[in-house]
């Protein structure tokens, strides 16, 4: 097992979707299986375990953005927004504009309480519910987060190491602690409608002109 791992494709056709359009796209989705996802510059041996990933046929991607590993099933649900933007910089400004946009999006859904923490991470009561990364080619911005409404507790444990770097609100939590769960008590493909309802294009809260 080597750090030359299969591209995320879902994040590379969405970025290509909006060059083509030239305006905002937006996915929301429910992954079919399971993978483990890796950051652009996530090491492999110090974000899993390498063994056990090995011994369980673990599927491994590489995305665009950075962060470092998460476990992808379908308790998952993924929100993605490439958008135009001049230029290559503004990186934190966007980033905390589109992590707000979250926020709200997923208070309109039905879930509010949800808050930024670290430095951009998604928490309620404290654990967290949301990680999020970004990937600012020249004249676009991608930004994508992972929310848990079924927390993969058991496989992250297995296959992912204590990560390199952590947010101060983690407090050394093993993962399994440190992940929460935005279910009220619905079905995750209910929610999955939900969130297509309060994700729109107008709803941004950047220009895509």
């Amino acid at each position: 097992m080597v750090d030359e791992l299969p591209s995320y494709r879902r994040d590379e056709l969405l970025l290509e979707r909006c060059r083509r359009s030239g305006r905002a796209e937006i996915e929301i989705f429910r992954p079919a299986g399971t993978e483990v996802v890796l950051g652009r510059g996530s090491k492999v041996e110090l974000e899993l375990n390498v063994e056990t990933c090995r011994e369980d046929g673990v599927k491994l991607r590489r995305r665009l953005g950075g962060g470092c590993a998460v476990v992808l099933d379908g308790g998952n649900l993924v929100l993605a927004v490439a958008l135009p933007l001049p230029g290559v910089g503004g990186v934190r400004q966007v980033f905390d504009a589109l992590t707000q946009w979250a926020i709200d999006g997923l208070a309109r859904a039905g879930i509010p309480g949800v808050e930024k923490a670290g430095s951009s991470d998604l928490a309620l009561h404290g654990k967290k519910v949301g990680g999020s990364c970004v990937y600012r080619p020249k004249g676009f911005f991608l930004y994508s987060t992972t929310l848990l409404f079924i927390p993969p507790s058991e496989t992250a444990e297995r296959w992912l190491s204590h990560p390199p770097r952590e947010p101060e609100y983690r407090e050394g939590r093993g993962h399994a602690d440190f992940m929460g769960s935005l279910d009220k008590g619905g079905e995750v493909e209910t929610w999955l409608r939900r969130l297509r309802e309060s994700f729109t294009p107008d709803s941004l809260p950047i220009s895509a002109d």
